[in-house]
């Protein structure tokens, strides 16, 4: 199970005399603190320090350890990520150590005021550099000005405290796979023996970083979702180590029921998509009665501001009508003043705007169709309009030819115009007429008529279709209805390629001798063959297109279950269109397969992440091999008790592993023995805890003024000694 972290600030501070000490196990990882005597620490946080800015006001505030997701929204983290005082397992910055330790003497109850009058005992790693322990006890007698300090190592205080509770011997090795770091420590008559030790840069670090690498690889569309400490939790719930590797890959390779057992499946937060089932009929007929009352509505509508519109059109005729019998009465000297109050400043302006209301008026009322009179009224115009059309051309002058050619064409062009719109004008009468009478057969029988609209849909579907795969393959396929490699000629229609053998033949004819083409009329009927227009294919596909985008447009609103027929570019299988299905509820898991054993596996093959170093089963040979003293008697007192430590060593399948390693590089029958710490976590803090409470304790701790007389090579010189 993930580590849980003890934040809580800790009031019986002062109840505690001066003369106890304060114990604080200093990993890379977590951050322990608490009273010498007691089982248990007091406060538990990670090791990290975030400095970010709060978004409003723009203050940086410190952030020490684990924190919380809903409140860091209220801060900008982008230029401050989280910050270790580690580098490897060496304390080096400080600074960052400043701000834990300010934190952890506040949880545990002391005032910042006052300086902190406990002796203290912490732990460090294994051969600690000189420089890291002099700046750490700069740091606790100067800033906190702590009377005395112990410096010890973390793996052998939990060796010790198991010694106690009889699972180690005297003499063993501890094997602490630790947060950044593997050491191993041999032990002779229970004290450590720091030149036969061995460290491997391999930890729980390196197996949280590529276990997130493996499924952000595996799950990129889930990136966000797999931050560090939801990995660290992933890794510490389902990670384990495989007794053999190779064997249990393959298992998951040849995806067996075991394997499946074996897989693990983090579900992430989803909604299922609300499921749309087709309307009934019932639901279909209320839409349709619904949409024919809002069609018979705007139908109403229109009906009555049709109805407004002709009868203000009438009344603006009639009083037209009626100022021109009251000119007829003025006489032309008059008229002028007459005009001054209606708005109008002749008679001829008056009629022309009569005639265009008449025009609205018979538009209004549906009257297309121009009567016989209004023909000849408009003809009578015309030639008042143009009056030079019918007079002979000897008897009139240059000028006058002129202004009759001009005369002639303009009225060819209006002509023209005219005929154009009474084409229009017959044209809509018949789309109506038509729209008519389907609308007619709709309503006699619905089902009949969506039937034949269906069917005529899908024959002009299908003719579109066929008309482009033959403009592509020119009528060759490669049996799959799409383009086969075939040449240009193929790919000709067949009035294309009669305009190529026109054009051949003509070449070829010409090349014989002498050049007499054009000389007979029938040469030119071939040059109107050659230069015909030959998009009459094209034509009618526009007509075919453009009827089945009307029927495709009348479907949708007689028939609500109707899908469109969806287009593709000529060269476009259908394998080709993208397809998009709906999310479902494996989109959002995570699975762990082989991930499960194979970075857990990084600790006996650490070449698998780049560090060109030896696994934990080959460093006990390493760390034997480097005693003084060869001794068969000690390697086996020492392979015959083997204590595991650390985060690490809470994988499942880990003494096994190990112990099977051990085994492959020890002489045959040697005795090998490996266990588990009682608590693998928290024994290192218990281990310095009980060793806190001897009453030898202060002979092994140096004061404030040993360092200020002694200085930094005392420190040098400085070794805990474990058997008290």
């Amino acid at each position: 199970m993930p580590f849980i972290s003890q934040i809580q600030r800790q009031t019986d501070y002062n109840l505690f005399p001066s003369s106890t000490p304060i114990v604080i196990d200093n990993g890379a990882s977590y951050f322990r603190i608490g009273w010498a005597g007691e089982t248990d620490p007091r406060v538990i946080f990670r090791n990290i320090v975030q400095r970010p800015r709060h978004k409003t006001t723009g203050e940086t505030v410190t952030i020490v350890g684990d924190h919380d997701t809903t409140l860091l929204k209220y801060f900008d983290c982008t230029r401050s990520g989280p910050r270790s005082a580690f580098d490897s397992n060496v304390v080096y910055q400080f600074e960052i150590m400043e701000y834990i330790l300010d934190f952890a003497f506040d949880r545990l109850g002391a005032n910042g005021s006052e300086q902190i009058d406990h002796p203290v005992l912490i732990t460090e790693c294994v051969c600690n550099p000189v420089h890291s322990r002099s700046k750490m006890a700069e740091l606790l007698f100067e800033t906190y000005g702590v009377p005395s300090v112990a410096f010890g190592v973390d793996a052998a205080f939990s060796y010790k405290y198991n010694q106690q509770y009889g699972i180690c011997n005297k003499d063993g090795l501890a094997i602490c796979p630790g947060f950044s770091t593997t050491h191993v420590i041999p032990f002779v008559e229970g004290e450590p023996v720091y030149r036969g030790s061995c460290r491997t840069n391999i930890g729980g670090y390196h197996i949280t970083d590529y276990l997130k690498q493996l499924l952000s690889l595996k799950h990129p569309q889930h990136m966000t979702k797999l931050t560090w400490e939801k990995v660290e939790d992933l890794k510490m719930e389902h990670c384990y180590i495989a007794p053999d590797y190779f064997s249990e890959a393959q298992l998951f390779q040849k995806g067996t029921k075991e394997a499946e057992h074996k897989t693990r499946c983090w579900q992430l937060p989803w909604v299922p998509p609300p499921t749309e089932e087709p309307p009934s009929e019932e639901e279909i007929a209320r839409k349709a009665a619904i949409k024919e009352r809002q069609g018979q509505r705007l139908r109403e509508m229109a009906e009555a501001k049709r109805s407004s519109r002709i009868n203000e059109l009438e009344n603006q005729i009639h009083g037209l009508e009626f100022l021109l019998q009251q000119l007829e009465q003025v006489e032309e000297n008059d008229i002028a003043a007459f005009l001054s109050d209606t708005g109008y400043v002749s008679r001829q302006e008056i009629e022309s705007t009569l005639v265009k209301l008449t025009q609205s008026l018979r538009k209004a009322k549906g009257e297309r169709k121009v009567e016989q009179a209004e023909l000849e009224k408009t003809d009578a115009s015309m030639n008042e309009k143009y009056p030079l059309i019918h007079i002979p051309d000897n008897m009139l002058s240059l000028e006058q030819l002129k202004e009759k050619r001009r005369q002639i064409f303009l009225k060819t062009t209006t002509e023209g115009r005219q005929r154009a719109k009474q084409k229009r004008v017959e044209e809509e009468l018949e789309q109506e007429k038509k729209n008519q009478e389907e609308e007619e057969r709709r309503l006699e029988n619905p089902e009949l008529y969506v039937e034949q609209m269906q069917a005529k849909y899908k024959e002009l579907s299908e003719k579109i279709d066929q008309r482009k795969r033959l403009k592509t393959n020119g009528n060759h396929t490669n049996g799959n209805n799409t383009s086969g490699g075939v040449g240009r000629g193929e790919r000709l229609n067949a009035a294309q390629r009669e305009r190529m053998r026109l054009l051949t033949t003509a070449a070829f004819d010409r090349g014989k001798g002498e050049d007499t083409f054009g000389a007979k009329d029938e040469d030119w009927q071939l040059y109107k063959l050659m230069s015909r227009d030959n998009d009459d294919d094209d034509e009618e596909m526009d007509e075919n297109e453009a009827e089945l985008a009307r029927i495709s447009a009348r479907l949708q609103e007689v028939d609500p279950t109707f899908v469109p027929k969806q287009e593709s570019g000529p060269t476009q299988s259908a394998a080709e269109i993208p397809r998009v299905r709906p999310l479902t509820k494996e989109d959002f898991q995570i699975v762990l397969g082989v991930e499960r054993f194979r970075c857990p596996e990084i600790l006996f093959r650490p070449n698998w992440v780049g560090i060109d170093q030896v696994g934990l089963d080959e460093m006990t040979g390493v760390s034997i091999r480097r005693l003084p003293t060869k001794d068969k008697d000690l390697e086996q007192r020492l392979t015959s008790s083997i204590l595991m430590t650390g985060g690490c060593c809470l994988f499942p399948g880990m003494s096994e592993r190990l112990e099977a390693g051990i085994r492959m590089i020890r002489p045959c029958g040697a005795p090998i023995k490996v266990v588990r710490a009682l608590d693998p976590v928290l024994d290192a803090w218990r281990g310095a805890s009980v060793y806190a409470t001897k009453l030898q304790f202060p002979q092994q701790t140096f004061s404030r003024m040993d360092y200020y007389e002694k200085g930094e090579d005392w420190l040098r010189r400085y070794q805990l000694q474990y058997t008290l």
